[in-house]
């Protein structure tokens, strides 16, 4: 009875082996195939970041302005602060100085622009969107920058209002002159 037993107990873990063997080529296979699915995942958003890729950043400085410009394909909308570049320039003249670098280079109808822009007036904005959608537009295309730069537009206006100073009424105008 005992030579049975010992039979039994041998077979029992020898059965026992073989579960624990699967089990470990199970959880390889798992592993594996999760490390698979790791990497798939990882393709995806390289792909992703791919069609990002084709956005384009500027930034552009005026005055006391700053606008952060992507630039990327499309029909030609330009986009301020979540509005139309016509209602946030109000001036003809303001619109003109954002479509400069566009109109230079013919690429007007074929890049759509979303700028961020804040501090300073609107003019100096205007500036600022202006040299943002220059450098913006030198990333997309770097053949652009010898024509940008004979137009003047690569160069960053670096003309503040100066500060005013003790003893002045402004920078440099003085109190009026009395000799009595």
């Amino acid at each position: 009875m005992s030579e049975e037993i010992k039979e039994v107990k041998k077979t029992a873990k020898k059965t026992v082996d073989k579960v624990e063997k699967t089990e470990v080529k199970k959880t390889k296979e798992t592993k594996t195939s999760t490390a698979s699915e790791v990497k798939a995942k990882n393709t995806s958003k390289a792909k992703a970041s791919k069609a990002k890729a084709q956005e384009f950043l500027g930034t552009g400085r005026r005055k006391c302005s700053v606008a952060r410009v992507r630039v990327s394909t499309g029909s030609g909308e330009i986009t301020v602060n979540g509005m139309s570049l016509d209602k946030y320039f109000d001036l003809d003249t303001l619109k003109a100085v954002v479509r400069q670098p566009l109109v230079l280079t013919d690429t007007i109808n074929s890049v759509d622009i979303t700028a961020n822009i804040y501090g300073g007036g609107k003019s100096g904005q205007a500036g600022a969107l202006r040299h943002g959608i220059t450098r913006a537009l030198i990333e997309f295309r770097p053949e652009l920058r010898v024509e940008l730069k004979k137009a003047g537009l690569v160069t960053r206006d670096a003309r503040k209002k100066e500060r005013k100073k003790y003893g002045l009424k402004k920078a440099r105008k003085a109190p009026q002159f009395s000799k009595r």
